[in-house]
């Protein structure tokens, strides 16, 4: 059935390869930028990240003019403050995001202060809230799993109320993604198989939820193709690039497929998850993956069939018959699940986590049934339904 109607935008230039980092400084000159901040975290700094970017700069008419290196893992309004006004203390004029999700979310709201003015994030908060364009923004990826290189949205936590603020505008969207395989060289075992599992289901919800187009499925099924192919490479040698590369790469397309196509229930169980019990994301959307997509089978079980191919290839794809294709592909991510616990303790159920009780289950529901993501999921849920995945999922 082909839709009445669908829109697919990505602005966000892609550099992408094992010298990529050393096109930044001519990037920059393009947007009339000379003076970068880089925002970051500790770890990066300590893993000696910003090594081979600070380079790049040598001999180059542009100089790192500042490094905001305090980003918590849960960025907040202070933290975004903070960063501001070391960009405007040092007379800066773009920013570089190193790092993963948090410090990404931290320079999207920072790139808000320094381009508007003022210390009051919250009035641009909400969806479509930024009259103009913002200063020039690059983010260089340390994992390989948010995406948010090329979405429009950042979640800062206002710590005084104790609430999460979203922040939802397409001037958001960085105006390049630097994806180097030097960079998440140093990611850990654990990290690297969470992420992953995070792009992974980025793909598969953009694939088979309600918004879902013909373009989205196309980076979407490419994303999913990748990480099968690449995860348990880059976990058997740490160090190999090209599939460093490719992961890294899918992480991308499966940012683009679902900031297209948007996500389901996966996400409403996994923000509500999050919010209780404090687990990274990535986690969250390893738990509940093949559970919601059981869930979800009695109306698009056609769409999970689809994904056999991309997941588990042709000949898997053609040794199982079409009507199995839908449970092989359930049957193949709880696989990839078990390797990735053999090999990393990434947990598989909610008991595993060591760190949910069961008392939280129906809190966790009740979050779950208020999520925005949930009203693109492709079958309707209700607050018992949402109980029902969680005690499976347990």
């Amino acid at each position: 059935m082909s839709k009445p109607y669908y829109e697919f935008f990505c602005p966000v230039k892609v550099i992408a390869g094992n010298a990529a980092l050393e096109h930044i400084p001519f990037e920059l000159a393009t947007l009339g930028a000379k003076r970068p901040m880089i925002i970051t975290d500790k770890g990066v700094r300590q893993n000696h990240l910003l090594a081979p970017i600070e380079e790049a700069f040598q001999g180059t008419d542009a100089v790192i003019a500042a490094i905001y290196d305090d980003v918590p893992p849960d960025s907040s309004l202070e933290t975004v403050r903070a960063a501001a006004k070391l960009y405007r203390a040092e007379n800066c004029d773009a920013i570089i995001a190193v790092g993963g999700g948090s410090v990404i979310d931290t320079a999207k709201a920072t790139n808000i202060l320094v381009s508007e003015g003022g210390d009051d994030l919250l009035k641009y908060s909400g969806a479509h809230n930024l009259p103009k364009p913002l200063k020039p923004f690059f983010v260089i990826p340390t994992t390989s799993g948010t995406g948010s290189e090329v979405t429009m949205v950042a979640v800062v936590s206002d710590n005084e109320r104790n609430v999460k603020m979203p922040f939802a505008s397409y001037y958001l969207m960085p105006h390049a993604a630097i994806l180097d395989p030097r960079m998440t060289k140093t990611l850990p075992p654990h990290l690297t198989a969470m992420t992953a599992m995070d792009a992974m289901t980025h793909a598969v919800e953009a694939y088979t939820c309600m918004a879902a187009n013909p373009l989205s499925d196309a980076y979407a099924t490419a994303a999913i193709k990748k990480i099968s192919a690449n995860l348990f490479k880059v976990l058997d040698e740490p160090t190999n690039s090209d599939a460093r590369l490719e992961l890294a790469q899918a992480s991308t397309m499966a940012g683009i497929a679902f900031s297209n196509a948007m996500v389901g229930l996966v996400h409403s169980l996994g923000h509500a998850l999050g919010a209780v019990a404090h687990l990274p994301h990535g986690l969250c959307m390893n738990l509940f993956l093949p559970y919601v997509l059981e869930y979800n089978k009695s109306v698009n079980s056609d769409k999970i069939a689809d994904l056999l191919l991309p997941l588990a290839g042709a000949d898997i794809y053609a040794q199982t018959p079409a009507n199995q294709r839908a449970d092989k592909t359930i049957a193949t991510l709880n696989a990839i699940r078990d390797r990735l616990f053999e090999m990393t303790k990434l947990p598989r159920t909610l008991r595993e986590t060591g760190r949910v009780t069961e008392a939280q289950l129906d809190q966790v529901a009740e979050k779950a049934l208020n999520d925005g993501s949930i009203i693109y999921n492709p079958k309707e849920a209700n607050l018992e339904d949402l109980k029902s995945i969680l005690k499976k999922a347990w």
